[in-house]
């Protein structure tokens, strides 16, 4: 990609126009090195969008959820992006859903972006496309960023790594609360959703959830907030958003500098990885150890972690296992 050419599209995506914006996420979902020029050029502009994680196992309603969400804020005259991340087809390496269905005939809203990101089988369920997708996105001026992961799960606290308000979505009956208790799921959220409220069940759900909360409390800081809707009717909807904007004024009044250092720190040793790894193995091809070790761990002589520590070793010339 020429300088120039990139300098255009991040002018067009500082204008809000969709076509750049899905430009450059597509560019980011390549994995193109594009991506990260476009990424630099816009990161000072920056900061601005209110990024929300929604989260939660399949069937408790995300999507229904997030469709709804969108409407309302759109009535309240907010332009929104929204990354929806789904399982990776094993087929084309794509996301299984493409565009959502569900908010097609938001498409045609100038005011609303949505786009579909598959997991590329990411251990944290949101790969580095995803965290580009949402600069892109803010830069572009959107007022809110939603990101809906692909469901709960132990890998799926990486969420508190991209958003500021971490919404988490349940559903009565699906007997997953326990099992997001025990992914980690609890410590991450800043607000909790018991969905499909018309159920028999929902005030048990909604107590255990409580109890589980109060378990784990601790004194100061943001009080964790249980809630209740119906997504496929709206019900609960505009509380639900009240919440959230609660919780957004007790990030802007509280002093959430160290949050955003962590969050920024792991971004960057996440990066470090990336480029070292890249730049470790591009060296290895060149000189074609990368086979010969690989033969070697086919044939049993070494196992994947100690080649990663004799090459490591190697790069640091210091003897294998000393501190």
């Amino acid at each position: 990609m020429e300088l120039r050419y990139a300098q255009q599209l991040v002018e067009e995506i500082l204008q809000g126009k969709h076509r750049s914006i899905a430009r450059a996420i597509s560019h980011a979902e390549n994995g193109s090195p594009e991506a990260q020029e476009i990424v630099s050029l816009i990161y000072s502009r920056t900061g601005k969008a209110h990024i929300i994680g929604i989260t939660g196992p399949g069937g408790s309603g995300k999507s229904t959820l997030v469709e709804k969400l969108v409407r309302e804020l759109r009535r309240r005259g907010k332009t929104i992006g929204v990354v929806a991340i789904d399982p990776t087809s094993p087929f084309s390496g794509g996301a299984f859903l493409g565009d959502r269905i569900r908010m097609q005939d938001l498409s045609t809203d100038q005011g609303v972006f949505i786009r579909s990101m598959a997991t590329r089988s990411n251990p944290g369920g949101l790969a580095k496309a995803t965290k580009d997708a949402v600069c892109v996105l803010d830069a572009s001026g959107k007022d809110i960023v939603i990101v809906e992961t692909a469901g709960a799960g132990q890998s799926e606290v990486d969420i508190i790594k991209v958003a500021q308000t971490v919404v988490v979505v349940l559903a009565p009956g699906l007997g997953d609360e326990i099992q997001a208790i025990k992914a980690g799921i609890m410590e991450i959220g800043d607000i909790f959703v018991v969905n499909k409220a018309d159920r028999d069940n929902a005030d048990k759900a909604l107590i255990d959830i409580q109890t589980m909360l109060e378990l784990g409390s601790e004194t100061g800081g943001w009080k964790k907030v249980i809630t209740k809707t119906i997504a496929i009717t709206g019900e609960g909807t505009q509380l639900l958003l009240e919440k959230i904007g609660e919780h957004r004024e007790y990030l802007e009044k509280r002093n959430t500098g160290k949050k955003q250092k962590e969050n920024l720190e792991s971004e960057l040793i996440e990066a470090l990885k990336q480029k070292i790894a890249e730049h470790i193995v591009a060296e290895m091809r060149r000189k074609g150890e990368l086979d010969k070790l690989v033969s070697r761990i086919l044939a049993k002589e070494i196992d994947p972690f100690t080649a990663a520590e004799s090459v490591i070793s190697e790069l640091l010339k210091k003897p294998v296992g000393s501190k």
